[in-house]
């Protein structure tokens, strides 16, 4: 349980409380990135999978800082094959090797894609020690035309206050005009399955690296099952979907699954995987929700090619009793079924972001980063079921919250697909083009 407390007792009880967080100044992207890194030695880690990494690179060194890379994997050293150095040794080396690094290289700036990897949380750690900034990139936590960049960590880690008051009382700029990305998952598939395969050929190199996700010829086809799957969902929910999306749809409420292996399931809420989470959701559910309600639940699009829950779902309708009440889609198109619920359950996926910008009751299980009270309901999961209509979202709140995030987290862009920016090779708006009063944040789930 790794300390945790009861899962069942927050799943029951949970409620709004405020995170123990150190104070830190300037946690928001410098307003004149990426020139403010210039004469900066900065030191990137492992990246998303791709190029993007490697086009980053040219952005900050055009913009005059220097810039080394560690390489882990043959994966890392395909797309970043200049200015590196490989670490090929086993964990417990990594903090002497990281240290070592730092002080060769001078390094002041050290960024990193996500930072619940082991290895990210010892360069988060030994970046305190030794006074280094660290800048984490994650997915954005508005979908789809942004990135997350954000100083000290994301989510749970974030520095984002979650005191509803601050935002009250706290001006932020209005968001620019944004610039559409597009659909990605091609793209990221491509760079996926790219990726894994030059991991596996070169791993005579690394023969000691353990990555957060299992390395094999098969681990690079299931991105090849994940774009069949696309398509086999799609027919096949096609009914469902006229059902839920159409003008008379069913009472329902929506929980959005986050990817199995999503660091922010395991360290930043009690459930210890996503599994357990639906079961819990679920019993829930079966026990306190009203009769004519149902329960959807929607897969991540980017866990294709890794899970189907279509037999734990089958197993739970007839454990339950939920039968036909309990939904499982896939492909439906997600702000439609937001709009139509009743409410939203989550555990901190992005997609509770969405639901706050359609103004839908959100309960929030996990240490999401708009966990606060006046955006996400302060109640027990089994009272939500029916009281969810008590608990609004405050259209204030969410426009002030939403515009700090913005203007502190997030860049226009994509790690995938780059949009046509001038001036940048890694295709985000360096200026945090943001969004206007007509676009949506929401057509992705995360």
């Amino acid at each position: 349980m790794r300390g945790k407390p009861p899962r069942a007792e927050l799943v029951r009880e949970s409620a709004h409380r405020e995170a123990p967080r150190e104070t830190r100044s300037n946690p928001e992207i410098p307003a004149d990135a990426p020139y403010c890194f210039r004469g900066r030695n900065i030191l990137l880690l492992q990246g998303p999978v791709g190029p993007f990494f490697a086009r980053l690179a040219q952005d900050l060194r055009w913009a005059g800082a220097n810039v080394h890379k560690v390489n882990f994997n043959g994966g890392d050293l395909y797309y970043f094959p200049r200015d590196f150095t490989n670490f090929t040794g086993r964990m417990e080396e990594f903090p002497a090797f990281l240290e070592r690094i730092c002080e060769e290289k001078r390094i002041d700036t050290i960024m990193l894609f996500g930072d619940c990897r082991g290895m990210h949380k010892i360069a988060c750690d030994r970046a305190d020690n030794l006074g280094i900034d660290v800048y984490v990139f994650e997915e954005g936590y508005l979908r789809p035309d942004y990135i997350t960049m954000e100083r000290h960590g994301v989510n749970g880690r974030s520095a984002m206050p979650r005191a509803g008051i601050f935002y009250l009382n706290t001006e932020a700029p209005e968001p620019n005009t944004t610039q559409t990305v597009g659909p990605s998952f091609w793209f990221a598939t491509g760079w996926a399955f790219t990726y894994y395969f030059w991991a596996i050929i070169l791993w005579p190199l690394f023969p000691r690296y353990r990555h957060h996700r299992p390395l094999s010829w098969f681990d690079g086809l299931r991105w090849v099952r994940g774009g069949f799957r696309k398509f086999w969902y799609g027919w096949r929910n096609r009914k469902i979907a006229n059902r839920l999306t159409g003008d008379t749809p069913p009472r329902f409420f929506l929980v959005p699954l986050q990817v199995h292996n999503d660091a922010q399931v395991g360290v930043h809420s009690v459930f210890d995987d996503v599994e357990e989470f639906i079961r819990n959701v679920t019993q829930s559910f079966a026990s306190h929700a009203p009769d004519d309600a149902h329960l959807v639940i929607k897969h991540h699009p980017m866990d294709r090619p890794y899970t189907d829950y279509t037999r734990l779902i089958r197993q739970l309708r007839e454990r339950t009793g939920l039968g036909d009440r309990l939904i499982y889609v896939h492909d439906i198109h997600l702000p439609t079924l937001i709009v139509r619920s009743e409410g939203v359950v989550t555990i901190n996926s992005t997609t509770g972001m969405s639901a706050l910008h359609h103004g839908k009751p959100t309960l929030a299980l996990g240490d999401a980063v708009y966990r606060i009270e006046g955006l996400t309901a302060n109640v027990s999961v089994d009272r939500f079921w029916s009281e969810a209509a008590n608990h609004p979202v405050h259209a204030e709140l969410y426009t002030r919250f939403r515009n700090q995030l913005i203007e502190r987290t997030q860049l226009n862009g994509n790690f995938y697909r780059r949009i046509r920016i001038p001036g940048t090779r890694a295709g985000i708006n360096w200026a945090r083009g943001a969004v206007n009063a007509n676009a949506r944040g929401d057509d992705q789930q995360g």
